[in-house]
């Protein structure tokens, strides 16, 4: 029972934000547009806690499609790292700075990395990869996630720069280019490591903001080290190598857990929960 107020809890957390940016932008899109992700998410949690197959593929596609396809290629968004920076200079309360303030930056407090395995349009194509089980040693290269985010906010500095304000069209363009550059590099380098979720690990440049945050994580995967027999079957079945095993907040990549809840499924002794 207490696993099932979960989905309520989140459906009434995004209900909150909906009704708040409606009544403080008067605009109603927020109260649509908050209601159907913390819909959809609320419905994908209540299948998973019931143990019915596809819960969180049914999530991954019905947020991180809409926020694909209608909020960044039909209204025009751009919801990037890009979009984020653009729509700060501008010194705009709207549309990326809302979605980065709620999934990217504050959010993880609450549900920490389960934008990554619930919501995110890249993650929802690399997981189709077939390689769900990492077969490689973690490799050094996680500071090529640095060189992306520093080299996003060089980009929109210098359009600014050179083009003003009135860039909205470009920024439009650089949406679709940014999106077709982040899934060729995933699926490129997902091939060579045999990591579907290469990309998330070391290139992705919105981990620099869900990374911190995400170690004080409400919502996490908890284990019971009395009850764990070491088996191993959790490591070899998390996607993002996460030490969970361990119940301690300092275990080994433990903020790069997206809430799959893979390790939960395998484990033959019930201590993940």
């Amino acid at each position: 029972m207490k696993d099932k107020m979960v989905p309520a809890a989140i459906w009434l957390v995004f209900e909150v934000i909906a009704i708040s940016l409606w009544l403080a932008k008067n605009n109603i899109f927020y109260l649509y547009n908050f209601t159907y992700i913390g819909t959809a998410l609320a419905v994908g949690l209540y299948l998973m806690v019931n143990g019915k197959p596809g819960s969180r593929r049914f999530v991954q596609l019905a947020v991180g499609s809409y926020m694909l396809i209608y909020l960044g290629l039909i209204a025009r968004e751009n919801m990037q790292l890009e979009g984020f920076w653009y729509y700060l200079f501008k010194g705009l309360f709207e549309a990326a700075t809302i979605h980065y303030l709620i999934a990217k930056i504050l959010g993880p407090l609450l549900f920490g990395r389960g934008w990554c395995g619930y919501a995110c349009w890249h993650g929802m194509i690399f997981d189709l990869l077939p390689y769900k089980k990492p077969s490689h040693i973690r490799k050094g290269i996680g500071w090529l996630r640095m060189i992306m985010f520093i080299g996003s906010f060089v980009l929109v500095v210098g359009l600014i720069y050179y083009y003003g304000f009135a860039i909205d069209l470009i920024m439009f363009y650089l949406f679709i280019v940014s999106n077709i550059l982040y899934y060729s590099i995933g699926i490129i380098i997902a091939y060579i490591f045999k990591d579907n979720r290469a990309f998330c690990k070391y290139v992705c440049p919105v981990t620099v903001f869900l990374k911190p945050m995400s170690y004080f994580s409400l919502l996490r995967v908890h284990c019971d080290e009395k009850a764990c027999i070491h088996c191993g079957r959790c490591l070899d079945v998390c996607p993002m190598d996460v030490q969970v095993n361990c119940e301690s907040r300092k275990r080994k990549y433990a903020t790069e857990c997206i809430l799959c809840y893979e390790c939960t499924k395998v484990c033959p002794v019930k201590a993940l929960r």
